[in-house]
């Protein structure tokens, strides 16, 4: 049988509910630190797989309501690009 802490709940960046729990423990107490310390929900998809479920651990960890606790932050994925492309030329 699986132990609980080793379910991931963000699978871009491998971060398990033991990571995250950890992080609770350690004073992480809203979305935004939960990623600083663990990189939660700043994969590829950004955090669209993981946020929800972020939020309700943290929830059930700290008595909360999910809705007591805010947003974190939202960016979109960022890619180089060449200063070429910014003048409509072909590089």
């Amino acid at each position: 049988m699986r132990n609980d802490d080793d379910v991931i709940i963000c699978r871009c960046e491998e971060v398990t509910k033991g990571d995250i729990r950890r992080a609770i423990r350690a004073g992480a107490t809203t979305g935004k630190a939960i990623k600083k310390f663990t990189r939660a929900g700043m994969g590829l998809c950004q955090g669209c797989t993981c946020r929800r479920l972020i939020i309700q651990l943290l929830a059930q960890e700290t008595g909360q309501s999910p809705a007591q606790i805010p947003p974190g932050t939202y960016r979109p994925p960022t890619r180089p690009l060449m200063l070429a492309g910014l003048k409509g030329e072909k590089a």
